[in-house]
């Protein structure tokens, strides 16, 4: 098997300094630490990490990347770990660290956290992009959590199948750039005029740019997308359909009563592929955004609703994703709290 793929620490960013003081880290870990020193107590011990739930494994490198740079001595330390994107059981062992533990103890509050941040989001995305395979899924939670959580996130939704994300933030870590549609805001600033805002895009957005058009700024989905077809001919790519869950498009107006009619719905998008379709803009692609989660999008693809790809956002920051780590061995010898025990993975590979 060729030797898998990790991250370089660097990458990361980490503001080290202040990873070694303990300045995001639990006090507790930073006393307990202080305290070993200050006895010149350093036992070797072997410290277990796992998770109590069915996941795709994320912040594995990010993990070790804390380790390597924010230890107070990565040569005194050895530590076997699993890699992102590998699927874990409930209890599996994903990382094993040995040394002295006032090496490492002031990293456990870091460590974790970035395991339960990016290991839930690419649970999250996974879980979607298994729901909507072979279709399209755009990653676009950015506008709801903090910024700083972009690059992390952005690979973790890469590591899930995703066919793109949304901020350049989000692409950095593997080389690439975010992608988007036209905005409702720039329709806005055009006057409610979509035609025009698209065209405004096609022509300064570049030719390489997949040109695909929001079409629910005036409430009319089937209308608007004709026009936008109609007036941007082969150069538009798709229509994103994205309703809001509190209106009703015109198009269904006529047929409520056999359906729940609000936002994206299935038989809103059929209504504006057999409009394409008919007025021969059979390749104009659909995608569609607001609300969707997994079980939703499943919904969709069960009942052969013609979407080409979905637009996902605050849904995939959902849930928790914990992670515990337990010191399991002293010096060799079984030292672990009751209702723990080590437990070898042979899965796991030993860090360089």
């Amino acid at each position: 098997m060729p030797k898998r793929h990790r991250l370089d620490p660097g990458i990361f960013n980490l503001p080290v300094a202040k990873m070694r003081a303990g300045h995001y880290s639990d006090k507790y870990f930073v006393r307990a630490r202080d305290i070993l020193v200050a006895d010149g107590h350093r036992p070797r011990v072997t410290l277990q990490v796992f998770g109590k739930a069915h996941a795709w494994l994320g912040g594995i490198d990010e993990a070790i990347a804390i380790l390597k740079l924010s230890a107070i001595e990565w040569g005194e330390l050895q530590a076997w770990a699993l890699y992102d994107g590998d699927e874990v059981q409930p209890w599996e062992t994903v990382l094993l660290i040995e040394g002295p533990y006032d090496a490492f103890a002031h990293l456990e509050t870091l460590y974790l956290g970035v395991l339960s941040r990016r290991t839930r989001v690419l649970t999250n995305t996974r879980r979607v992009v298994e729901a909507a395979a072979p279709k399209e899924v755009m990653f676009f939670p950015a506008r709801h959590d903090h910024w700083l959580v972009q690059e992390g996130d952005g690979y973790a939704a890469r590591l899930a199948g995703v066919t793109g994300v949304s901020t350049d933030a989000q692409a950095s870590w593997w080389g690439s750039e975010g992608i988007g549609t036209v905005p409702h805001a720039l329709i806005a600033v055009y006057g409610g005029d979509t035609v025009r805002a698209t065209h405004e895009f096609a022509d300064h957005a570049g030719a390489d740019v997949r040109l695909i058009s929001l079409v629910d700024f005036h409430n009319d989905c089937v209308r608007t997308s004709l026009e936008v077809a109609e007036a941007l001919g082969p150069r538009l790519y798709g229509v994103r359909l994205d309703t809001s869950e509190m209106l009703v498009d015109r198009s269904l107006w006529s047929q409520l009563g056999q359906f729940k009619p609000a936002g994206v719905n299935q038989q809103l998008v059929w209504n504006v592929r057999r409009a394409l379709d008919g007025a021969g803009h059979r390749a104009v692609k659909i995608f569609v955004s607001g609300g969707f989660t997994a079980p939703k999008i499943r919904e969709f693809q069960e009942a052969g609703v013609p979407v080409d790809g979905y637009g996902v956002g605050s849904s995939l920051l959902e849930g928790k994703f914990d992670f515990t780590a337990d010191v399991v061995l002293l010096d060799g010898e079984p030292s672990a709290k009751a209702g723990r025990t080590f437990r070898p993975n042979p899965r796991l590979e030993r860090v360089e």
